[in-house]
């Protein structure tokens, strides 16, 4: 297997990061008007997996997730988790949220706790994602990063 080269995503990258998102059912109409910040996964030049941060305040959301269904299982999610958790501490981002209707399990085994929707930060309450993107049905999970203070 080629190596994973992960960075942060150039507009270059905007085709290949939608197709991924549209193609897991992830939500994407917010993406221009959001601007949450993107790392991209690649092997041999395709953006095989990407993930996102979009701050408020010390607190960021974490979404977007995605690897390509046939790279799945083999540690692609988890270093883009993990390359997002760094730029978070490193912009003193002292939590992580997110929402997901699948992926619950994979993102307790990183260390996020499902909470109550309603406690995540009021003014990430008000973002697109937790109005309308994310049914109510989804699950929120954060996670503090210590040392962000």
């Amino acid at each position: 297997m080629a190596a994973h080269l992960l960075r942060a995503a150039t507009a270059h990258d905007a085709r290949g990061i939608r197709a991924l998102l549209e193609g897991s059912g992830l939500p994407t109409i917010d993406l221009e008007s959001a601007r949450p910040e993107f790392v991209v996964a690649c092997e041999d030049g395709e953006v095989i997996g990407a993930g996102a941060l979009q701050r408020f305040g010390s607190s960021a959301l974490l979404r977007s997730v995605v690897v390509a269904e046939n790279r799945r299982r083999g540690g692609v999610g988890q270093m883009i988790v993990q390359e997002l958790e760094r730029q978070a501490h490193a912009a003193r981002i002292t939590e992580l949220i997110l929402l997901t209707q699948t992926a619950a399990e994979f993102f307790a085994c990183q260390g996020y706790r499902a909470i109550e929707r309603s406690s995540a930060p009021q003014h990430m309450q008000a973002s697109e994602e937790f109005r309308s993107l994310c049914p109510s049905s989804a699950t929120c999970m954060a996670k503090s990063l210590p040392g962000s203070a």
